[in-house]
């Protein structure tokens, strides 16, 4: 499946605008090298770092500050070739046991076979709020761009500035939301082959170790720079309609999994912010 001419058209003109605005960090000055010894590098200058995975450790990294609300990017080329049982998170995460995060995570897969896309959000320690999405790209050949918009009434998921997911503040429901503990952005490359593939069915094929993961040009843009945080339009704006129709397109033909949708685990009925408003 593609895009039409002018969906595609529509894409590219969006990043060519994104990327004016953009101010890209350094690794070495934004990031350090948590775990993992010499298995995480930077390279270029703090352009581009590198996490590794062997059988003895994978690697992460953290941001040096913490972050409350902006737009966060980050490009990534995942680790190619059969990567079943590993998996490269990329989040936001507050500390201690009411924390909040929001959560990409990229499940490895057989050679071949598709990435799994796991988006998922904690609010005050609990999350359980699962959505996947295969790509409709293969993630391991170039570097794409991952993204989180963090507003005091919403989160927006997106890949490649096309949103796949909107999880809307919905405490006037009794569903806490993030916005009030900063977060860190953190990365790992690990082994999680006993859930990650097929719920464990595949495992990590250590002959083709160290898998490897990419990243570039990370940004961070402060939203509330543009104007006033009391502006009501500032916190509430969410997705036009190109978004919008974007967002369905993902929805219907790439998604895989959405926890608002899974009535065996909800017998009761889902929970609360599933039944507002998709947008």
């Amino acid at each position: 499946m593609g895009f039409s001419n002018g969906f595609s058209m529509i894409v590219l003109v969006s990043l060519a605008l994104s990327s004016l605005a953009m101010v890209y960090g350094n690794f070495n000055q934004d990031f350090d090298i948590t775990w993992g010894g010499n298995r995480a590098k930077v390279f270029e200058q703090g352009q581009l770092l590198s996490l590794s995975l062997d059988r003895v450790s994978g690697s992460g990294f953290e941001s040096k500050k913490e972050y409350l609300f902006g737009r966060i990017d980050m490009q990534l080329k995942l680790v190619a070739g059969n990567s079943a049982g590993t998996v490269t998170a990329y989040y936001l995460s507050s500390q201690g046991p009411t924390h909040d995060e929001i959560d990409f995570e990229f499940l490895g897969n057989i050679t071949g076979e598709p990435y799994i896309l796991h988006t998922n959000v904690f609010t005050q320690g609990k999350g359980n709020r699962e959505q996947q999405f295969y790509l409709w790209f293969d993630p391991t050949r170039n570097f794409h761009t991952y993204s989180i918009i963090w507003k005091p009434q919403h989160i927006i998921f997106l890949v490649d500035n096309t949103p796949i997911r909107v999880f809307k503040n919905a405490e006037s429901v009794g569903v806490p939301f993030p916005k009030s503990q900063p977060m860190k952005i953190y990365s790992s490359l690990w082994n999680a082959d006993d859930w990650a593939t097929r719920g464990g069915l595949i495992k990590t094929d250590w002959s083709k170790a160290p898998f490897t993961a990419y990243y570039r040009n990370f940004s961070y843009k402060d939203l509330r720079a543009t104007t006033s945080f009391s502006d009501s339009a500032w916190q509430t704006t969410e997705l036009d309609g190109p978004s919008r129709r974007r967002l369905r397109w993902v929805q219907k033909y790439f998604m895989i999994y959405n926890y608002c949708s899974d009535l065996k685990r909800f017998p009761q009925g889902v929970p609360p912010e599933c039944r507002q408003s998709r947008f």
